[in-house]
This record gives C-alpha cells, structure tokens and sequence, in this order.
C-alpha cells in the first residue's frame, strides 16, 4: 500500500502526478496533480491505493472525496487525439502532466511522478517507477486521473455507441474492434495507433479499387 514517507521527507508542497490513457484506440490522455498540504487523514489513506487495483465504484467514492480534504490541491491536465497523433504518445504524455501540475494554484516545491522519465515542470522533480503502489499523492492522482478520463469516455460513449467506450474507456477489446470494422472510424480515434491505422489504410485502399 502506498503511504505518505516520501511526501514527508521532501517537505514542503509535494505534488504526485499520474496519467491515465497511453494504450486505448481512442479518447485523451488525462494526467491529473495532487498536493495533500495538510496531511492525507487515515480514513482515506487506509483505500488510497493505484487506481488499477480499486473497484471502480471505491475509485468514484474516493475521487468524490478528495476535493473535500483541508488543504488539498488537484490539477487535472489533459492532450487530445489531435494531439496524440500529431506528436507521440510518451510526449503528449508529458504534456499533460505538465498540464496538470500547471493548474495547481502555484508551482509545487517538488513533484512525484509515477514512471521512469520526467517531463520539465520547472521544480525539482523525481521519476518512482510504480509510483502509485508507494506513494499517496502519486495514488491518488492515479484515482482522479482515471475517474475523469472514464467519465469523458462515458460521455463520448452516448454519441458513438457502438464502440463500447463507457465500459472499455477506448481501449481495444473485441467490442470496440468489431464496430471499427463495421461502423468506421471516429475523430475521437486514434489515427496513428496500428489497429485504427490499418483501418484506415483498408478503406482508402477499398477506395481506391471502386
């Protein structure tokens, strides 16, 4: 379980960031920042775990409560599927991480984030490699992270049904494959990711033979 040491050693505001989204077909990266200011009380720290881990229902509970913790600070960054695929998907990554940090209400003293690279967020910074199972601040940003994202997806989801998004969030099961093939190919898709460029290059190809 995560805890709340690192935080602790650091001092100051410390702001663990996560994002959520690099492998589905379709929908943003989202990257969400949280500073616990004041602490993160024991109730909560006692379920604040990597988002993956936690039934869906616990993340929304928990999401619902962290903006009611004193002194706690969210930012939530995203990069959109222009964006994806207009540069890569580690950059555009980073990019809203950034964003992300860019929305607290002034630039933390440190930043935590889960994963091996850093982007530049103007402060000192420290990459955790499974970041989200050791520390709070990375674990709960993982939660808010996820939580948004799957809610954009759901909402995305009532416009272009067929592709499964509320309960796949855009990743590439059967159900979302299947509708690619037989009801197209959405501005929400990812163009420059191997199933959706295949598809692509299919029916330009069929075009081309009419």
């Amino acid at each position: 379980m995560p805890d709340f040491t690192r935080e602790q050693q650091l001092g100051g505001r410390v702001a663990g960031v996560d994002e959520v989204g690099r492998g589905p077909l379709a929908g943003p990266v989202v990257a969400a920042a949280v500073v616990f200011g004041a602490g993160v009380p024991a109730d909560l720290a006692a379920v604040i775990d990597d988002s993956k881990k936690l039934k869906p229902a616990v993340r929304e509970a928990i999401a619902e409560r962290l903006p009611q913790v004193p002194g706690i600070e969210i930012g939530i960054g995203a990069a959109s599927t222009a964006e994806i695929d207009k540069l890569n998907i580690h950059h555009v990554a980073h990019l809203a991480m950034q964003r992300a940090v860019g929305r607290l209400p002034r630039l933390p003293d440190h930043v935590l984030v889960d994963g091996n690279k850093l982007p530049d967020f103007g402060c000192d910074a420290q990459a955790i490699v499974g970041g989200d199972r050791v520390s709070l601040s990375i674990a709960a940003a993982s939660i808010v992270a996820k939580v948004v994202r799957d809610r954009a997806m759901a909402r995305l989801d009532a416009r272009w049904p067929d592709y499964g998004w509320e309960k796949n969030a855009g990743y590439g099961t059967a159900v979302h494959r299947k509708a690619l093939i037989s009801v197209g190919i959405t501005p929400h898709h990812r163009k420059t990711f191997g199933t959706v460029r295949r598809q692509l290059e299919e029916h330009y190809s069929a075009e081309k033979q009419v």
